[in-house]
């Protein structure tokens, strides 16, 4: 079990291999996943402030190639498999976005990130 640090926030624990945007919606926290964990928009972005969050994969990699201005620790949680404890930092949350009205469709629990799930 990895401990997931989300700056002003708190704490949780993730199993191994699931995805860090799933252990920080279960605990809580309403973390936006537009597109239902497939890489295709931003919304679920961290930024990782210490930890391993692991290689980034070809999906996410074109995805955040396609945006300006992001931190170099930027990463898409849906991408993410937990192998360690991390600390990231949550940009994007449903209570900072009420327009929006839901967080989006729950990523697939175990499916392989970069893919459609």
């Amino acid at each position: 079990m990895a401990t997931i640090t989300m700056a002003g926030i708190g704490e949780t624990t993730c199993g191994d291999g699931r995805r860090l945007v799933l252990c920080i919606e279960d605990a809580g926290v309403d973390i936006l996943h537009r597109c239902g964990g497939n890489a295709r928009c931003t919304t679920c972005r961290v930024e990782v402030l210490a930890g391993d969050p692991g290689p980034m994969n070809d999906a996410e990699r074109t995805r955040l190639a396609r945006e300006d201005e992001l931190a170099p620790n930027t990463r898409l949680s849906c991408q993410i498999q937990v192998r360690a404890d991390l600390s990231v930092r949550v940009i994007n949350r449903l209570r900072d976005n009420p327009d929006m009205g839901d967080p989006g469709p729950r990523p697939e629990e175990w499916a392989a990130p970069g893919t459609d799930a």
